[in-house]
């Protein structure tokens, strides 16, 4: 999925970083020993590729459809049937579209008479995504697929429909024309099935409340650097993944966001919360994303780390998410640190 703050292509850097940390200070214990968090998680690629490392997992996202793509990711260890799984992949691609809710108010022809005509998908593929999304809840509640299953399908249709919108990457708006690839049918595919520690768990939750409640070894914090909500950019897949037809509005067809709107990224609240989530987090190793142009200074950042253990910074310059070089930026780079804390405490 092509995903804002995506770190797809930050894992080298941040695997170096942090193996050069627990290096530095001695540490021990192998990966199974060892409990990584990764509460900000978004699509789950940090705290997947250390659960390929062997570490146990605590991962979340505040975001419902993150909850469900990192929950096959990071959850499901070995306990799906690869041939089930496949058959039920196959079964699903070959069911006829319905006029949904995605096909009645986020196509060009489902819109049709409404106050706001959208195309966010074309027809066919609006009417696919409601037919597969409907029979993987009908399958749930009659128990024909269990939860593990269940999550394998959502995940992947959500991931397999990103693919096909009519989009500039993000969902705060839609084009005036179908592009290519979303004038291609929707095929479903499935999301891969990725083995290591089983203590993994992924959580659905406001991090400012789970830290409390968690505890482990590595802290990987990803949080918004802007002012742009996650929620309102990508709301058609928390649709897509809730299917609860909510009350919409506007010309995008916003649904109701105030309970997930991030306060990391309001200016003049962001540095209040992140040094709450520090203080209440019990980790020994505490890391956190952050690049040089977000809401917080590098040394806003650098003064509230050194309140609480010794501090030390990485850093690496990577091309900027490419839905972003539309905006107002005159670079297509940027400069990506990773602050890290050794907490003392």
């Amino acid at each position: 999925m092509n995903y804002i703050g995506s770190k797809y292509s930050l894992i080298d850097f941040l695997k170096e970083s942090i193996n050069e940390t627990l290096i530095k200070h001695n540490e021990t214990r192998i990966p199974s020993e060892m409990v990584f968090a990764d509460l900000f998680a978004g699509t789950g690629v940090v705290s997947g590729s250390f659960k390929n490392d062997g570490y146990s997992i605590i991962a979340n996202d505040i975001q419902y459809y993150s909850y469900v793509i990192t929950k096959h990711m990071i959850e499901n260890n070995g306990n799906l049937d690869k041939e089930r799984c496949d058959k039920l992949i196959f079964e699903l691609n070959r069911i006829a579209g319905v006029e949904g809710f995605i096909y009645k108010n986020y196509s060009y022809e489902g819109t049709e008479g409404q106050e706001f005509r959208r195309m966010y998908f074309s027809e066919f593929n609006a009417k696919k995504c409601d037919a597969i999304r409907l029979e993987i809840e009908k399958m749930y509640n009659e128990k024909k697929i269990n939860e593990n299953e269940y999550f394998f399908l959502l995940g992947s249709l959500i991931n397999s429909i990103d693919k096909y919108a009519n989009t500039a990457s993000v969902y705060g708006a839609f084009l005036k024309k179908l592009k290519r690839s979303a004038q291609k049918e929707m095929q479903l595919l499935p999301l891969p099935v990725m083995h290591g520690n089983v203590k993994c768990k992924v959580y659905n939750e406001n991090i400012s409340e789970l830290i409390k409640k968690v505890s482990g070894d590595i802290l990987y914090l990803d949080p918004p650097y802007n002012e742009r909500q996650y929620c309102t950019n990508y709301h058609m897949l928390e649709t897509i993944a809730r299917y609860d037809s909510p009350v919409i509005k506007g010309k995008t067809g916003l649904r109701e966001y105030s309970a997930q709107k991030s306060v990391f990224c309001i200016k003049n609240k962001v540095a209040e919360a992140f040094e709450d989530l520090i203080k209440n987090a019990d980790f020994k190793y505490i890391f956190l994303s952050y690049n040089n142009e977000g809401l917080m200074s590098f040394e806003t950042i650098e003064k509230i780390m050194r309140k609480f253990g010794r501090y030390k910074v990485f850093m690496k310059t990577y091309r900027r998410f490419k839905a972003d070089n539309a905006r107002d930026n005159k670079s297509d780079r940027t400069v990506e640190y990773l602050h890290c804390l050794v907490k003392e405490k």
